[in-house]
């Protein structure tokens, strides 16, 4: 299993992203920005173009790939669409609306078998880092879980991926970020009830390869 879950954005070492791709040279990645599809229309394509130009930046060819045009359809679909991609980059946004999506485009199982047969480098940020977690309960401190009924018309679920045994915390001890007193607080509750959780600043990163796990 191959990861790198950055607090915010791309992080400060973007080498140790590049370095996780099977070989050098550029490749196309899938960006998975679900997560602010309850944001106006403009605001959206605006928050996407970011994310393309700054992976674009790094000299690789990203491309949205949107996971709404798989909703309620068969779940290979979504999976025969994911497989073209060495890489996806989800970015942050809503955690319960990232959710969403992902289990109804079916992407949520499509992006764990790919991850179980290492076909795949899961890489992204903040809620593209929380939605990994066995459970979301928490973190409705911080994104709201009504916009899940605002963008779908549906109730938010509060199961996570479970690819992980814990959950990243984003935004600690970040003055920059506007979440970062309110995901202190949400830090200290999981530590005062004994749930599994690792912190990041903005720009460290978490990343896996195999068994190893090295924040940086």
């Amino acid at each position: 299993m191959r990861m790198y879950l950055s607090s915010w954005r791309i992080g400060d070492h973007p080498e140790r992203l590049l370095a996780l791709l099977d070989s050098p040279g550029t490749h196309r990645v899938a960006v998975i920005a679900n997560a602010v599809d309850a944001l106006p229309a403009a605001a959206r394509r605006a928050a996407v173009e970011r994310e393309i130009d700054a992976l674009t930046a790094l000299g690789l060819r990203p491309v949205e790939l949107d996971l709404r045009a798989y909703f309620d359809q068969p779940p290979e679909r979504v999976a025969v669409a994911l497989e073209r991609f060495p890489m996806v980059w989800v970015r942050g946004g809503n955690v319960f609306v990232l959710r969403h999506a992902l289990a109804r485009s079916g992407a949520d199982r499509a992006l764990t078998e790919l991850l179980r047969r290492n076909a795949v480098v899961y890489a992204g940020y903040s809620a593209g880092a929380c939605v990994l977690a066995p459970e979301l309960h928490g973190l409705e401190q911080c994104d709201d879980p009504s916009a899940v009924t605002a963008a779908y018309d549906a109730s938010p679920r509060f199961d996570g991926l479970a690819l992980l045994d814990y959950v990243v915390v984003p935004h600690i001890d970040s003055p920059g970020h506007p979440e970062t007193e309110v995901l202190g607080a949400v830090a200290d509750r999981y530590r005062g009830r004994g749930v599994a959780h690792r912190t990041l600043r903005d720009g460290q990163a978490l990343v896996i390869s195999g068994r190893r796990a090295d924040v940086h």
